[in-house]
């Protein structure tokens, strides 16, 4: 009785797929933050995650992220895949339904689906 509602709702997570485009040596994600509002994210910490993956530099200019270099589209979605797999989904349920929690110096994965809290890998 004490479980959120989101919990037996039996709809189906799914990542978004990366729309980008190349314009020179810069890659565009047109729908980025529309990405991190479905993972319900800090745009910055995603980017943060896919700045150090990418090993490039990264903006966030409003609806958008731009990145030095040229990546293709089904590498990008890679690493958001292996975003969500490491910063969203809980790692004792499986559900997408977690926050990021700081206390003191460390981050923690809460769930609030399970109640669970893990602890996770800084950015």
């Amino acid at each position: 009785s004490q479980l959120p509602p989101e919990v037996f709702e039996s709809k189906r997570f799914e990542i978004p797929r990366v729309r980008s485009g190349t314009v020179g040596m810069r890659t565009y994600i047109v729908n980025y933050k529309e990405i991190a509002d479905a993972l319900n994210r800090d745009p910055q910490h995603l980017l943060r995650f896919l700045s150090r993956e990418m090993a490039t530099a990264g903006t966030f200019d409003g609806t958008r992220a731009i990145f030095q270099g040229k990546f293709r589209s089904d590498t990008l979605d890679h690493l958001v895949k292996r975003y969500v797999e490491e910063f969203v989904v809980c790692p004792v349920c499986k559900r997408p339904d977690t926050k990021i929690v700081k206390e003191r110096r460390f981050s923690f994965l809460s769930c609030e689906a399970c109640g669970a809290k893990s602890s996770m890998r800084t950015v």
